[in-house]
């Protein structure tokens, strides 16, 4: 499943960012976000890449390395 990241505008005027749903598509993802929202206007949408890694991960183990030495 895709996730999508959605912005908003409310039936009553309020912008809504950042609403992130999974879809199988991008229609499947906008049905959804449309029985959460209705009759809302969506001013942006993007898809978030899941399979991004973190560039600096670190395990329990490499932290207390780092906290155990010493300078």
């Amino acid at each position: 499943m895709l996730k999508f990241d959605f912005s908003v505008k409310t039936r009553n005027g309020q912008k809504v960012d950042s609403i992130q749903i999974y879809g199988r598509d991008l229609p499947d993802a906008e049905r959804k976000l449309r029985q959460m929202y209705r009759n809302c206007e969506v001013t942006q949408y993007r898809t978030i890449d899941q399979d991004r890694k973190f560039s600096q991960s670190a395990d329990i183990e490499e932290l207390l390395t780092l906290i155990s030495k010493g300078d």
